[in-house]
């Protein structure tokens, strides 16, 4: 016989299911509702933003890397922007097409390798530091010499602190403002994602071993999500975004970057992130122009990590977003966009006094 203590276990197990289960049906529903309604940004061109040029470029261990060009070629500065985890060049959207409609900076993107159009690197060079060389690669075969202002969200952000500490050199002269947007310095080990703090030592031990079978069997995870289904759409915009009014169609747009990155490149990254620590190589911005924004309800890089970095760097302009989340550079686009003109002017200001 089932001893008494079991049958409560199994009758809270049964209604903590039925709660689930309750839950996730009115999650769809809301879903369901917020998809419905009218949507300002549904008729947006996301992926489809055409490039003035196109070009492939091939880095250090042979990956091929798709960059775009938009604006005059000879315009300086040069702006390149680097996106994040999962996602792709497109993630700047509406940066791209403004700054380029201002005519006068060159704006130049990537996707980084394994992502977007971008060919595959090999999982043991799925680093932080790697993803720096690929950056120093764009800029010697793509920029030149002129002076150029690097713009990075969240893991492009990381990249260019890679950089920063691989070649110092180029920081100054040659990069002359930098962008670090939704983005870290380290200890992202610590990060609850929302969750609460005592969950910490579960998620250590949980994650790596998910990231694991993620790599070694990537097909059933992959049979797990799929572009437009709820649980993404869910995932995306609880993760994503700090306003409950976001636009559908941009929740969609991200989730549908995350959909086409290759779970085992997911996993890849992992213990980059976990290992990642480039707050003294902050020192080097300390040359340049520096602008660092944040989401205040950013739960994947919490604003504690964009006031570390602003305390790092104390010229620094750090600007606070309230209402949005990790992507807000897709939340709230013009804010961020008139930061990004506002970083431009103080380049160019500082460049003619010099």
């Amino acid at each position: 016989m089932r001893s008494p203590s079991a049958g409560v276990v199994g009758a809270a197990l049964g209604v903590v299911a039925t709660g689930v289960a309750v839950g996730l049906a009115a999650e769809r529903w809301a879903i369901g509702r917020v998809r419905l309604r009218p949507d300002p940004e549904a008729a947006e061109p996301f992926f489809a933003l055409p490039a003035d040029r196109t070009r492939t470029v091939t880095t250090d261990d042979g990956v091929a890397l798709h960059v775009e060009e938009v604006g005059p070629a000879d315009a300086e500065p040069t702006v390149v922007l680097v996106h994040g985890y999962i996602q792709e060049m497109a993630v700047w959207h509406y940066q791209r097409r403004s700054l380029a409609a201002d005519g006068d900076v060159r704006v130049v993107l990537y996707d980084s390798r394994s992502h977007g159009r971008s060919g595959r690197g090999a999982a043991e060079r799925s680093t932080l530091d790697q993803l720096g060389r690929d950056l120093g690669t764009v800029l010697d075969a793509v920029v030149g010499t002129g002076p150029v202002v690097l713009v990075g969200h969240s893991m492009g952000g990381m990249t260019i602190m890679a950089l920063a500490d691989a070649r110092p050199e180029l920081f100054g002269d040659r990069v002359v403002g930098v962008a670090l947007i939704g983005t870290s310095a380290g200890k992202l080990a610590q990060v609850t994602f929302g969750l609460p703090t005592a969950t910490l030592p579960v998620t250590r031990r949980v994650l790596p071993a998910l990231t694991k079978g993620m790599t070694t069997r990537p097909r059933p995870f992959e049979r797990g999500r799929r572009v437009g289904s709820d649980l993404a759409f869910l995932l995306t915009r609880r993760g994503g975004f700090g306003s409950g009014d976001v636009s559908p169609a941009v929740v969609e747009f991200v989730a549908t970057m995350g959909a086409r990155t290759p779970v085992d490149v997911m996993a890849e990254y992992y213990d980059t992130f976990m290992s990642h620590d480039k707050l003294a190589a902050l020192d080097v911005l300390r040359a340049v122009e520096v602008l660092v924004v944040a989401g205040a309800q950013d739960l994947m890089t919490p604003l504690d990590h964009s006031r570390a970095i602003a305390d790092a760097l104390p010229d620094a302009r750090l600007v606070v977003v309230e209402d949005a989340g990790h992507m807000v550079a897709v939340e709230e686009p013009d804010r961020v966009t008139d930061e990004l003109r506002a970083l431009l002017r103080r380049v160019r200001a500082r460049r003619e006094a010099a």
